[in-house]
């Protein structure tokens, strides 16, 4: 019998959560693999604690959880030129879009309507929309109030450093053990072309002693976090002709003190957002030159390749923002936490991820016996939960995998504009989604009709609903072994 099928929109129903509950409990799982996920070979279990069910942390874990950002620190110490300041940051937030500002009590009453909603939500962050560590006293209110209320929620923020060495010895008394530091060099030479300057200690700071003044304290925050066992992110956003090639170098001083994960952004750069780099004629770099680059950083610091540059006030799982159905007009003055859903949600994706597990490793099996050299690029139109399981006019992003003999995988995202809407397909919003699919073999979707899958075809993308709600690497790893001629033998667990 194959795993039970259980949608995220299902399990976000509270109504619904006892039947399945039922339905998972009876749909196969062996004892071997209910319980938990597994915890990689080569991890220590106290780390594996910290990230499994943190969706930025852990690649497998943004199948099953959420995250939620409060937009409570607006005040920044550093100028950035792919940010302007009247809006979120654009590379750090999605572009164009002001996040709803809240007071540390308003975060309180929001992060508790989410949780009541959303039982996949397992991590609550401040990234801003200015810094965190800078606007401090709103951070740290937010963090006491809400921790109070929702114990088992993990804490986390995300900072460019500058005031960071003054907030670690809190970090950790508040058990904040997730930061993120978005450090984009570490030769002040080349921050002189990304940052115009900085406020330290009561003073403004432009050029190069800025850059020098930056780099060291981020290098301090780094190392200081390592040193008290607190899991660090490094963000950096590459920009083509200024710190692209510098980001090896990024990568080497991270991972040398410390870091646990380097995630590499591509520039978000559009005039419409009036940012310096926008308005200079800036580009950001094409999706298969963001690819190489994350490519050559391999051997390096691990690298996070599933980051949706989420904006400050975020709700919902990685690739969906669900913050528009809890804004401050939609949410009673008083509101209480109940664990169970949430309690509930855990229990079922326990099983589920269990499953997800065992079929992860026979699909890598089924990709080493084909003892094949070659690659596949695979874009998958998913809604979570680790499947094949979005049609392909529904989908907003694909999910990008690599198989070769390496095994499977995850390799990035592509953004793209619904094709389908109210039952009918846009060409040019077709054409949009081609473009954004460069580079790719297949298209994994649970449907699609004849018209697209033309379509594609003539643009050398192939794409099947022939794996329709598999898992991902059992479909990825059957159309890899079919690509290169493997007869595979048809089983049932």
């Amino acid at each position: 019998m194959s795993a039970p099928i259980i949608s995220l929109e299902s399990l976000a129903s509270a109504s619904s959560m006892e039947a399945l509950l039922a339905k998972a409990a009876s749909g196969g799982c062996s004892s071997s693999s209910c319980g938990s996920s597994a915890k990689p070979d080569d991890m220590d279990p106290a780390v594996w604690e910290k990230i499994k069910d943190h969706p930025c942390y852990s690649e497998e874990a943004h199948h099953y959880f959420a995250r939620m950002h409060v937009a409570v620190a607006p005040a920044c110490n550093i100028q950035c030129n792919y940010c302007n300041r009247k809006y979120d940051c654009a590379n750090e937030s999605r572009p164009g879009v002001v996040s709803e500002k809240l007071t540390p009590d308003q975060a309180r009453r929001k992060v508790i309507a989410v949780a009541n909603e959303v039982p996949q939500l397992s991590v609550l962050g401040i990234a801003g929309p200015g810094d965190a560590c800078y606007d401090w006293k709103k951070t740290r209110a937010t963090f006491e109030e809400v921790s109070r209320d929702i114990p088992d929620i993990k804490l986390c923020i995300s900072t460019n450093g500058l005031a960071l060495p003054d907030h670690v010895d809190e970090l950790a008394e508040m058990n904040v053990d997730h930061v993120t530091i978005t450090i984009n060099m570490v030769d002040p030479e080349i921050g002189t072309k990304i940052y115009p300057w900085i406020f330290y200690r009561n003073r403004r700071y432009t050029g190069l002693e800025a850059s020098q003044i930056l780099h060291e304290r981020q290098m301090l925050g780094l190392e200081m976090l390592t040193a008290r066992g607190i899991l660090t992110k490094i963000n950096s956003v590459m920009i083509p002709g200024v710190n692209d090639e510098h980001l090896i170098e990024v990568n080497k001083w991270v991972k040398e003190r410390g870091a646990f994960l380097h995630n590499v952004m591509p520039l978000i750069s559009d005039p419409a957002h009036g940012t310096h780099f926008g308005l200079t004629g800036q580009r950001g770099p094409k999706a298969m030159e963001l690819k190489a680059l994350q490519d050559k950083l391999e051997g390096g610091a691990k690298l996070m390749r599933h980051c949706r540059q989420c904006r400050a006030d975020a709700v919902g799982l990685l690739g969906e923002d669900r913050g528009q159905e809890f804004t401050l007009d939609q949410i009673p003055e008083e509101v209480t936490y109940d664990p169970s859903t949430r309690e509930s949600y855990r229990e079922v994706v326990a099983r589920e991820r269990g499953d997800h597990v065992a079929a992860k490793q026979a699909a890598l099996s089924t990709v080493a016996e084909t003892e094949a050299t070659g690659a596949l690029l695979v874009a998958v139109a998913t809604k979570g939960g680790g499947r094949v399981n979005e049609h392909f006019g529904h989908a907003r992003e694909f999910q990008v995998y690599e198989a070769s003999p390496k095994g499977i995988a995850f390799v990035g995202h592509r953004k793209v504009d619904q094709y389908c809407m109210g039952g009918f397909g846009e060409d040019a919003t077709l054409d949009g989604v081609i473009d954004a699919l460069e580079g790719i073999d297949v298209v994994l979707c649970a449907k699609i009709g004849d018209c697209p899958k033309d379509s594609l075809s003539t643009a050398g993308i192939r794409a099947t609903d022939a794996y329709g709600y598999d898992y991902i690497e059992t479909a990825i790893a059957a159309l890899y072994a079919a690509e290169f001629g493997l007869e595979l033998l048809a089983e049932s667990a």
